[in-house]
């Protein structure tokens, strides 16, 4: 998954919101982190969970941030740029040139749903997983993601423009397929969003934008989004306008 430079600013924003600050914290809650520890995240973006790890493992640590997006990378070296303990890799998620068992946990945030084999991805990560390792996962319901409150049919064409997703219904087969590979103690977590209103720095409006700059592309009218926005707005001032985000952690613990 790359995301062009301004779709990534909105996506960095986006993850500055309660949503994404939630999110981080639920991950890293469940990988439980010790100093010393070697920490690899798939997937990482701007860098704003990689900071968070890097203070988790602190100094004698280790955090490898992979990412196709160049942009990406460069945006998470500026913003960790005062961390040392930080390697960024450029570089598809199924060939990350790192040694085997190399890593103390593996995590991932909306990242692998994006990925053609995710069997591919996760036999990666199990080969640079130590024994007693921990695999922590988030990816989204996507069927269930959206805004409510617009006029229906316009709505789902805007809520469809950014289903891009190869599975979008990930964590109803991930349990599944982390078994097959041997993993053990294997949990889903619900993290769950149904907001009412939207500002100008939130996970909602975050997502309106992304959501207009992918109709564009897919070549919606302007005059029908503008429509939705105004409809948007209407009916959050009427009470009548709701976005869910229903999103799932799997976490799993690999044994050998």
């Amino acid at each position: 998954m790359e995301f062009k430079n301004d779709v990534a600013v909105i996506q960095q924003k986006a993850t500055e919101t309660n949503v994404g600050i939630i999110r981080r914290q639920a991950i890293l809650n469940e990988l439980n982190l010790i100093q010393g520890q070697t920490v690899l995240d798939i997937g990482c973006g701007g860098g704003h969970l990689l900071k968070e790890i890097s203070l988790a493992v602190g100094e004698k640590g280790n955090v490898i941030g992979v990412d196709t997006s160049d942009f990406q990378l460069k945006s998470a070296k500026d913003y960790c740029s005062n961390l040392p303990n930080i390697q960024l890799l450029c570089c598809s998620a199924d060939v990350i040139e790192l040694a085997d068992k190399s890593c103390d946990a593996v995590t991932s945030t909306q990242t692998l749903e994006y990925i053609d084999d995710v069997d591919d991805v996760l036999r990666e990560a199990k080969r640079l997983q130590k024994p007693n390792s921990k695999f922590v996962n988030i990816s989204t319901l996507w069927d269930f993601f959206g805004f409510h409150g617009p006029d229906p049919e316009l709505n789902k064409i805007m809520n469809d423009a950014v289903k891009g997703q190869k599975h979008s219904m990930l964590p109803i087969q991930l349990s599944g397929k982390l078994k097959k590979l041997g993993y053990k103690n294997i949990k889903t977590q619900e993290i769950n969003f149904f907001i009412k209103n939207k500002h100008d720095n939130s996970f909602p409006k975050c997502h309106e934008m992304l959501m207009s700059n992918a109709a564009r592309n897919k070549g919606i009218s302007e005059e029908n989004i503008l429509k939705w926005q105004k409809q948007l707005k209407t009916a959050e001032e009427e009470g009548y306008f709701a976005f869910t985000a229903y999103s799932i952690l799997t976490s799993a613990y690999n044994p050998h």
